[in-house]
C-alpha cells in the first residue's frame, strides 16, 4: 500500500498546449492517503478517467509528477506501479475457469500454491463466486465476469493501489448494491488504498470515505459525502450531488442583508460586499412552507416518490424545489416558504463564499 501524491499535476492532448482551456485536466496538488477508499466523481469528459490513468502509468503527465511514497513514479511503466486496476468492461480469460482467472497474478509471481488456494477461496467467497469456481469463463455472464476482475484486482495483498475505473456499469441495478457493500467490505477487511472512478452519486457517496468530485477537468471539492452535501465549494458540487440538487436564487446581498425579488432576508453571517454573480444556494430538504411569513411562492407540481414528496415552486420569477417527509399534508394556503438558516450557502461566480458569523444575528425572512 502507499499514499499517492500528484504535485502540480495538469495534462492535456495537445503535445504543444497552450493556455490553461487547452487542458484536459487543470493543475491538481493532492495526497492520496495511505489505505483511505477514494471515489472520484463527475459527468463524462471532466477529466476523472485521465487523472486515473496517469496515477496508473497509462498516461504520461504534461506537468507535474506523481510519487507513491515520496518515489517520484511519473515515468514508471504501469508494472513498476504494482498497483492493480479493474476496467469498465470485464477483462477475462476465456478459456480458462473462474478458479484459474482469479489465481493469475498470484501465479505470475510465483507465490506457494497452498497460499493461492487459501487465497482464492477466500477472495471468491467475499464476491460470491464460490459456486463458479470449476466453470469455464467463457459461458458466464457480463455480471459473473466483472465479480471475476473484482476479484483479480483484489486477490493481491501487496498492491500498492487499487484503480476502479466505471466497474459497475455493466452490472444488472439490482447487484450493484451488493457488489459495492463487498468492495467496501474488502477495503475495511485489507486495507488497500483504492480510488473508484465513478459519475454515479450514489455509488461515490456509499463507498468512499472521501470523494473528489470533478468538473471541466478540474477539481472542485474534496471532501466527505456529508461535507459535499451541506457546504459545497462550488455550485457544480451543489448541483451535482443530490436528487434534485441544490436551489439557486440570485440575490443582491451586502453584508448580512440580501434581497430575493422583493422580499429581504437577514443572515445570521456577514458576506461582506462579493462583487459578481452572487447566489443563494439552499437544498429542497432544508426547505419549510409557512402561511403568509416568508418568501412568496406559487405552486406547480407535486411529485410523490414514496418516502419523499418533492413539490416545484415559482418564487421570484425562477423555480424552487422542497423536499417534504414523508406523510407530510401540504396545506392548501401553503403560500410561503423559509430555508433553514443554518443550511444557506452563498456563492459569487460559481464559488462558495463563507461568511463572518454575526454575535446577536436577526433572523428569518420579512
Amino acid at each position: 500500500m502507499a499514499a499517492i501524491t500528484l504535485e502540480h499535476l495538469a495534462h492535456s492532448y495537445d503535445p504543444k498546449p497552450g493556455p490553461e482551456a487547452q487542458f484536459a485536466l487543470q493543475e491538481i496538488n493532492h495526497t492520496w492517503e495511505d489505505g483511505r477508499a477514494y471515489a472520484l466523481l463527475g459527468p463524462s469528459g471532466c477529466g476523472k478517467t485521465t487523472l486515473l490513468n496517469i496515477i496508473s502509468g497509462l498516461l504520461t503527465p504534461t506537468r507535474g509528477r506523481v510519487l507513491f511514497d515520496d518515489q517520484d513514479v511519473s515515468t514508471a511503466a504501469t508494472a513498476q506501479r504494482n498497483i492493480a486496476q479493474v476496467f469498465q468492461f470485464p477483462v477475462v480469460y476465456d478459456t480458462m475457469t473462474v478458479r484459474d482467472n482469479l489465481a493469475f497474478p498470484l501465479h505470475n509471481r510465483g507465490l506457494d500454491k497452498p497460499y493461492i488456494a487459501q487465497r482464492v477461496q477466500h477472495i471468491a467467497k467475499m464476491i460470491g463466486l464460490e459456486s463458479d469456481l470449476h466453470k469455464k469463463a467463457r459461458g458466464l455472464t457480463t455480471d459473473l465476469k466483472q465479480k471475476i476482475s473484482l476479484g483479480r484486482g483484489m486477490v493481491r495483498d501487496d498492491v500498492n493501489a487499487i484503480l476502479f475505473d466505471e466497474p459497475l456499469t455493466v452490472i444488472d441495478p439490482h447487484l450493484k448494491w451488493e457488489l459495492r457493500t463487498q468492495l467496501k467490505s474488502l477495503h475495511q477487511q485489507f486495507g488497500h488504498t483504492m480510488i473508484y472512478v465513478t459519475h454515479d452519486q450514489t455509488e461515490a457517496l456509499t463507498f468512499a470515505e472521501k470523494v473528489v468530485v470533478m468538473h471541466d477537468g478540474r477539481v472542485v471539492q474534496i471532501g466527505t459525502p456529508k461535507q459535499l452535501f451541506e457546504t459545497p465549494a462550488h455550485k457544480f458540487v451543489g448541483y451535482f450531488i443530490g436528487s434534485p440538487g441544490m436551489n439557486f436564487l440570485p440575490i443582491q446581498l451586502s453584508g448580512c442583508r440580501a434581497k430575493i425579488g422583493e422580499t429581504s432576508i437577514i443572515f445570521s453571517h456577514d458576506y461582506g460586499q462579493p462583487s459578481g454573480d452572487v447566489q443563494l444556494g439552499i437544498r429542497p430538504e432544508f426547505v419549510r412552507f409557512t402561511k403568509g411569513e416568508g418568501l412568496p411562492v406559487r405552486i406547480n407540481s407535486v411529485r410523490d416518490v414514496g418516502r419523499h414528496k418533492f413539490v416545484n415552486a415559482s418564487l421570484s420569477g425562477g423555480e424552487i424545489n422542497i423536499a417534504l417527509a414523508e406523510g407530510t399534508i401540504l396545506e392548501t394556503d401553503s403560500s410561503h416558504v423559509i430555508f433553514d438558516k443554518d443550511k444557506i450557502s452563498i456563492f459569487c461566480d460559481d464559488w462558495r463564499v463563507e461568511g463572518e458569523e454575526i454575535s446577536s444575528p436577526h433572523r428569518g425572512a420579512k
